[in-house]
C-alpha cells in the first residue's frame, strides 16, 4: 500500500510559477512510476508529466518546456515543477504512482492539490 499526499498547490497570476510536492509512504517509493495528472472542470483527467523508476520522462505537449517532473527516492517525493503558467493549467493535480509485478499492477492516487492561475 502507497499513500501519497500532494501540497504546493495554490493560486498564482499568468507568467507565474509554482512547485508541486507529493509525499510517499513506504519503503519501494524507488520501484514506481510517478505521474501529474491535472483534471479541469468538466473535464477528463490527463496525464501531464511522467517519470519512470530509472528517471526518464515524458510531458504532455501543452507543458513541455513549461513543467517539468523529478523524484528524490531519498525523501520518497515527486514534484512539478511548473513555470510560465497559463489560465489554462488550472485544474487539480494528482499524483499518480504505479508499477507492475508480474501480472499484477499497483496504482494509487493522491487527493489533489488544486492550481488556479488567473489575474
Amino acid at each position: 500500500q502507497v499513500q501519497l499526499v500532494e501540497s504546493g498547490g495554490g493560486l498564482v497570476q499568468p507568467g507565474g510559477s509554482l512547485r508541486l510536492s507529493c509525499a510517499a509512504s513506504g519503503s519501494i517509493f524507488s520501484t514506481y512510476a510517478m505521474g501529474w495528472y491535472r483534471q479541469a472542470p468538466g473535464k477528463q483527467r490527463e496525464l501531464v508529466a511522467h517519470i519512470t523508476s530509472g528517471g526518464s520522462t515524458n510531458y504532455k505537449d501543452s507543458v513541455q518546456g513549461r513543467f517539468t517532473i523529478s523524484r528524490d527516492n531519498a525523501k520518497n517525493t515527486v514534484y512539478l515543477q511548473m513555470i510560465s503558467l497559463k489560465p489554462e493549467d488550472t485544474a487539480v493535480y494528482y499524483c499518480n504512482a504505479w508499477r507492475r509485478v508480474g501480472e499484477n499492477s499497483y496504482d494509487y492516487w493522491g487527493q489533489g492539490t488544486q492550481v488556479t492561475v488567473s489575474s
